[in-house]
C-alpha cells in the first residue's frame, strides 16, 4: 500500500505534464482578424467602427478543452470612414489614444459546448480599467491551411460592453453606454 501511495503524486504530476504538453500556440494573422463595434446613437442610428491593427497570441488545447489568449488592439488604428469622427472618437472624451494606445483582452477560459468552444471569458483593459468581459462564439473552427500547409483557428465572437465602465461616460445618455463588439479572429498554430 505504501508504494502505490508514493506513486500517486509523481503520476498525478506526469499526467497533468502529459496534459499542458498538449497545448499548441498560434499567432493572431493579422490579415483575418478584426474588432468592430456598434454603438446606439441618440436612439435613431447605430455608429460603426473598426480597428485596423491587432496582435497577440492563443493557446489552445481542443482534447483538453482548455485555452488562453492574449490580444492587443491598436487603438490609434481606428476606422469609421469619416475621417473628422474617426478623430472625435480618438480625442480625450472618447478613447483618447495619447493616455491609452492600446486596449487588451486576456482571456483566461475557454467555456465548451461538447467539443466546441462557446466562449471565452477573460479580462478586458480600456482606458486603464480593467473589467471582466466574455466573448460569445458565434463559430469557432480549426482546419489545416492547403497554402501555408499549417493549422489555422479562430472565429466569430460578440459581446457588449458598457463604456461607462471603463470611465468612457461623455454624453450619455444621448450615445448609448451599451457597446456591442464583433471580432472576427485567426490565428495561426506555430511550429515547435
Amino acid at each position: 500500500m505504501p508504494k502505490k501511495q508514493n506513486c500517486l503524486l509523481p503520476c498525478l504530476a506526469l499526467l497533468a505534464g502529459a496534459a499542458h504538453a498538449e497545448m499548441a500556440t498560434y499567432a493572431v494573422e493579422p490579415t483575418h482578424t478584426e474588432v468592430m463595434f456598434e454603438i446606439l446613437h441618440n436612439k435613431t442610428s447605430t455608429l460603426r467602427g473598426r480597428f485596423n491593427k491587432e496582435s497577440g497570441s492563443v493557446e489552445f488545447d481542443r482534447a483538453g478543452r482548455q485555452g488562453k489568449a492574449d490580444i492587443t488592439v491598436d487603438v490609434a488604428s481606428l476606422d469609421t470612414g469619416l475621417a473628422a469622427f474617426t478623430k472625435n472618437l480618438l480625442e480625450k472624451n472618447f478613447l483618447d489614444v495619447s493616455m491609452a494606445p492600446t486596449a487588451r483582452f486576456v482571456g483566461d477560459k475557454f467555456v465548451f459546448d461538447g467539443d466546441n468552444v462557446s466562449a471565452v471569458e477573460g479580462q478586458l483593459t480600456l482606458l486603464g480599467k480593467t473589467v471582466p468581459v466574455t466573448l460569445k462564439a458565434q463559430r469557432f473552427n480549426c482546419y489545416t491551411s492547403p497554402l501555408i500547409k499549417r493549422e489555422i483557428c479562430g472565429g466569430d465572437f460578440e459581446a457588449t460592453i458598457r463604456r461607462g465602465d471603463f470611465g468612457m461616460d461623455y454624453k450619455l445618455p444621448d450615445i448609448a453606454n451599451d457597446v456591442h463588439l464583433v471580432i472576427q479572429i485567426e490565428a495561426i498554430k506555430q511550429t515547435p
